[in-house]
């Protein structure tokens, strides 16, 4: 079975699982050549430890019992993304609105800010220039087919 059609597979058993907690949404599903399966799921209110070990036991039994890894050669990480993880999905965007991150454009140029809003195509990023008596906000309407990468920054 080749890593697209093994994405698939395990795409439609965590969306079963996750199916009863309609504030949990599946982010990405990758698979290593080593068989090093990571499966990132997240929460508009977050998601807790106990559930992602629920969910992670369950997927790891329904693997082995189906042997979709010859000799049971693979290994299972279910986690929500962290922060060094971009954002992916539009309800990511959402659930984060508020929250100040660093957008990468597909030019490398970078913009910091705090994100204020997302549509279906566009970003809103209020950017904060200068100090003191210079200070100036400025609005940016950046399209999501211009985004590289979105991460989450933490300011202290």
């Amino acid at each position: 079975m080749s890593s697209e059609a093994q994405i698939q597979v395990l795409k439609t058993k965590v969306e079963a699982l996750i199916s009863a907690e309609p504030g949990f949404f599946l982010v990405d599903i990758s698979i290593k050549p080593t068989n090093n399966i990571k499966i990132f799921i997240d929460g508009d209110e977050g998601v807790s430890i106990d559930k992602l070990v629920k969910y992670n036991r369950s997927l790891y039994k329904q693997l082995e019992e189906e042997a979709m890894f010859p000799n049971d050669d693979f290994s299972l990480e279910v986690s929500s993304p962290g922060l060094d993880e971009p954002l992916k999905l539009h309800r990511q965007y959402m659930k984060n609105v508020g929250r100040f991150v660093e957008v990468v454009l597909n030019d490398g140029s970078k913009i910091e800010g705090k994100l204020s809003g997302a549509t279906e195509t566009d970003l809103l990023v209020e950017e904060i220039k200068g100090k003191g008596k210079k200070m100036e906000t400025v609005n940016h309407t950046i399209s999501f087919d211009n985004i590289k990468t979105t991460k989450i920054q933490i300011k202290f």
